[in-house]
């Protein structure tokens, strides 16, 4: 019983180290599928060669990195400028509403102005020689001397 067990036990093994990879449409599996066909998963390639290919690896994802930086540094400064860029835009159009809002302002002023009867600058009074309530109390007046009386 013992060797039986033993026999079986190394037939697994045996089995396991000789498994194929079967290729089942875009999978892999270690099962036969239908339709599915082996793959050989050997790496012919020496150690020298395999640690080469490694170090290639690692040198093209430690470049990949270093550009993935630079880009989003770009990136970056991009954004900053183009913000930059909006605010100024923003405010030169604040700027722009604001003075057509003054020079609107001041035509309206000025048509306003234009439009109104001008006040006289000489102030006349009726005859009857009475005022109005918000005139200004009228200046005395000097008394002349006559020439006549001068000469006598």
């Amino acid at each position: 019983m013992l060797l039986i067990a033993s026999c079986a036990c190394s037939a697994g093994v045996l089995a396991q180290g000789a498994s194929k990879t079967w290729r089942c449409g875009n999978t892999y599996s270690d099962r036969p599928c239908e339709g599915g066909k082996a793959v050989k998963v050997d790496d012919p390639r020496s150690d020298q060669d395999r640690r080469a290919a490694e170090a290639g690896a690692r040198s093209a994802s430690t470049h990949a990195d270093q550009l993935e930086r630079s880009r989003l540094s770009q990136e970056k400064a991009a954004y900053d400028r183009d913000r930059q860029a909006a605010r100024e835009a923003r405010s030169d159009a604040l700027a722009e509403r604001r003075m057509a809002l003054s020079e609107q302002q001041a035509r309206g002023h000025a048509s306003k102005v234009a439009g109104d009867p001008r006040k006289s600058t000489m102030s006349f009074r009726s005859g009857s020689g009475g005022k109005t309530a918000g005139d200004a109390p009228a200046p005395k007046k000097k008394k002349r001397k006559s020439r006549d009386s001068d000469a006598g």
